[in-house]
């Protein structure tokens, strides 16, 4: 039986959205227990549910907190998850709350893996290739990042995507403004020399943002100013082209009619560019699986980040990181 935490009190759309989606994995899945922690009189419907204990919680954790008021919150969800998730021995904690509060105490509470400096956020993005994923890090857990660091998230992706995609020699990439040797930030040219100087398996070179997503990496390395930029930027991106083409689209009869004939394939886009069936990213390098879902996220997009939680609990991600780290 796997268990995980939910904190159910840290999103934009508030516990509802996540009573549907736990109520909707527990369903499809009878191996999976929930520790789901939040308000009771909002979680009332998930009482005496089989496979579901509620931890009460009386506060919101304040989305802009400080990782030392992060620590002092103790009775948040957020606070009560990760106290939730070492005292319960569960397998893996999920949370739409604030980014900067909840890597804080993913640190604090469950600290690095020995040997690692620091963390990164990972997340498969759809590309042009039909069902292929590329995975990027770090997206957003750190604010800028030595070249020494970039080749341990280099280390962990490639771990990462062989685990759970299977990838048998995965392509890796730095994020760069060209894909010449001598192109990128100081700190990615000098990643770029480690790689090469340790023949880092699969290290491809460079790739620009314009081809990052055409199918071709399996990882993309960057530090994490710049993965939280190249993100927000997509997602930003991907909203624009969807409502453009609806506009195009309902412009008239004639345009009408030739959604009609071209739905189809419109839809196979819809499907490839949602970013709400990836539900999250992990936070690679701590002694746990945590995954942080999206602060909008809706019942949907929650359920694929207890999906995605549960996948990697089951390939024991943490542990292959801790063994293989060494490469």
């Amino acid at each position: 039986m796997k268990k995980y935490v939910v904190d159910a009190m840290g999103g934009d759309n508030g516990s509802s959205i996540v009573v549907d989606a736990i109520k909707k994995y527990r369903s499809q899945n009878e191996d999976v227990f929930f520790f789901v922690v939040g308000n009771e009189n909002e979680l009332e419907c998930l009482k005496n549910v089989d496979r579901i204990e509620i931890i009460p919680s009386k506060s919101i954790m304040k989305m802009d907190a400080t990782p030392l008021e992060a620590m002092h919150m103790r009775d948040s969800s957020m606070y009560l998850a990760f106290e939730t998730l070492i005292n319960k021995k569960a397998d893996a904690i999920i949370s739409a709350g604030g980014t900067g509060a909840f890597l804080s105490l993913a640190t604090i509470k469950l600290r690095l893996i020995e040997g690692l400096r620091r963390a990164a956020l990972i997340a498969p993005f759809p590309t042009l290739q039909k069902g292929k994923k590329t995975c990027l890090l770090d997206i957003g857990a750190n604010n800028e990042n030595s070249p020494e660091e970039l080749v341990s998230f280099a280390k962990m992706g490639k771990l990462y995507v062989e685990a759970v995609y299977d990838v048998k020699k995965p392509k890796i990439y730095l994020l760069s403004n060209g894909t010449e040797e001598h192109k990128g930030s100081p700190t990615s040219k000098a990643a770029y020399q480690l790689l090469k100087e340790q023949n880092f398996p699969g290290f491809q070179g460079n790739i620009e943002a314009r081809e990052a997503l055409n199918g071709e990496a399996d990882v993309i390395v960057m530090d994490g100013f710049t993965g939280n930029v190249f993100l927000k930027s997509s997602e930003g991106m991907a909203k624009m082209m969807s409502s453009l083409i609806k506009k195009a689209f309902k412009r008239n009869l004639l345009t009408k009619i030739g959604y009609l004939f071209a739905r189809k394939g419109f839809k196979e886009l819809q499907e490839t560019m949602d970013y709400k069936t990836t539900g999250g990213a992990m936070f690679l390098g701590v002694n746990g699986v945590v995954v942080k879902a999206h602060g909008s996220s809706d019942a949907y997009s929650f359920y694929h980040a207890i999906k995605v939680a549960d996948a990697l609990a089951r390939k024991d991600i943490v542990s292959q990181i801790k063994e293989k780290m060494n490469i």
